[in-house]
């Protein structure tokens, strides 16, 4: 697909994608972001914990976990043509919308100066549970705290200045991924391969992986009817925020 109006890339030339865990931003939004890489922006995660919580091998040891799960993550970033990733190492399945997480959210926006940020909606959406564990609402609370007030508020964190050099930054756009009520849909029918290469990057995440592409296929098909695309096309959608 050719058409990349869809992907309202106007005045965007970096763009920020804050996820809870390794794998959150491939689920939600890598069709998405390989789309935005073959128009020439500049994409750049933040992944806020070390997803230590995750598999299902009981055996590993947690602090192993962490260290796969962000090798892996790293490796799916790759495949998309993602090269520059933040990696806060919170831990994984307590996360809060702290003070300290909205510092340092709002660090990684001031060095990388995004015009879009993509983060996790902070409403639950009922009718997909399994998109709004709690350490992704705490990330989507205080990714849109750190996008306004604190990133763009030069007395907000003042070390982040003072001592880092810091200075504000305004984002004027911010896409909510897994929200209730969504607003905009990018066709990913194709780059729907490489979303599904990503994920298979996370090995340690999937018992049976080949039946991956299966379901993604059909989660990704029922968003682009949803949202009202042609039959036999793939999308995953967002709710657009004007946060200038």
């Amino acid at each position: 697909m050719n058409d990349l109006t869809d992907l309202r890339l106007d005045g965007v030339e970096r763009i920020l994608i804050v996820a809870a865990h390794p794998d959150d931003c491939d689920f939600g939004c890598a069709g998405t972001t390989a789309r935005w890489i073959q128009a020439g922006v500049e994409v750049s995660y933040c992944i806020v914990t070390g997803g230590d919580q995750g598999g299902f091998d009981k055996s590993m040891a947690r602090t192993d976990m962490a260290q796969i799960r962000r090798a892996e993550q790293s490796a799916a970033a790759r495949v998309v043509g993602v090269t520059d990733i933040a990696f806060l190492g919170y831990p994984d399945g307590r996360l809060t919308a702290s003070v300290e997480l909205r510092r340092d959210i709002s660090r990684v926006i001031r060095q990388r100066r995004p015009q879009r940020v993509v983060c996790p909606s902070p409403e639950i959406n009922y009718a997909r549970i399994h998109a709004s564990h709690p350490d992704h609402l705490a990330t989507g609370r205080a990714s849109l705290a750190a996008v306004y007030p604190d990133a763009r508020n030069p007395f907000a964190h003042p070390a982040l200045l003072a001592q880092e050099g810091l200075h504000e930054h305004t984002v004027s756009s911010t896409w909510l991924m897994a929200h209730p009520h969504c607003d905009i849909a990018v066709d990913i029918t194709e780059s729907f391969d490489t979303k599904v290469a990503a994920l298979r990057c996370h090995t340690s995440q999937f018992i049976e992986i080949d039946k991956l592409e299966g379901r993604l296929r059909q989660w990704s098909e029922h968003t682009a009817t949803t949202m009202g695309l042609a039959n036999g096309r793939l999308a995953e959608a967002f709710l657009a925020l004007d946060t200038e």
